[in-house]
């Protein structure tokens, strides 16, 4: 059975853990490399968690099969607007993939957002990635028309996309 942790300072290393598989996985997903992420020590991981497990303005969740972290998606509040959420580090482990754990990580991101009163949920993605495009479009992102270099791979664009959260 499935279900979905919020990230604090006792798990801050599963995070590490998670993130680090993340991105040999799909290293075009991200808007971080392996090789950086990698450098940073414990100490700056759960200073991460810590960061994002305030559930004030940021969030990021684990989903969890059985003991072991099948996904990961975080999402905070832009400081500029606090009518939008972002969301970012979307993953599903690859033994997960189409079994629904994806959606429940978006569901959960979505449902946090609409506590934080926001009222569009965003988030980028590169053009070549049309599985992770296709996903998000069944469940109601559409393009913003906002494009820019991907910041690892210039050659590359990444593109927002964002639905309405319905309050």
């Amino acid at each position: 059975m499935i279900t979905i942790e919020r990230v604090g300072v006792g798990n801050a290393l599963i995070l590490k853990a998670t993130r680090l598989r993340a991105l040999q996985d799909t290293p075009l997903a991200f808007g971080s490399t392996y090789a950086k992420e990698a450098q940073s020590s414990d100490e700056e991981w759960i200073e991460r968690a810590t960061k994002w497990s305030d559930g004030e303005k940021s969030v990021v969740f684990l989903a969890m099969d059985r003991g072991e972290v099948c996904g990961i998606a975080g999402s905070y509040v832009i400081p500029e607007d606090a009518r939008q959420a972002q969301m970012v580090s979307m993953w599903t482990a690859p033994t997960h993939r189409r079994r629904g754990v994806g959606r429940r990580l978006v569901e959960e991101a979505i449902a946090w957002a609409r506590s934080r009163k926001a009222e569009i949920l965003q988030l980028n993605v590169t053009s070549i990635n049309d599985g992770a495009i296709s996903f998000y479009e069944r469940l109601g992102f559409t393009m913003t028309g906002r494009k820019e270099p991907y910041a690892n791979d210039p050659s590359l664009m990444e593109c927002e996309m964002a639905r309405p959260i319905l309050l």
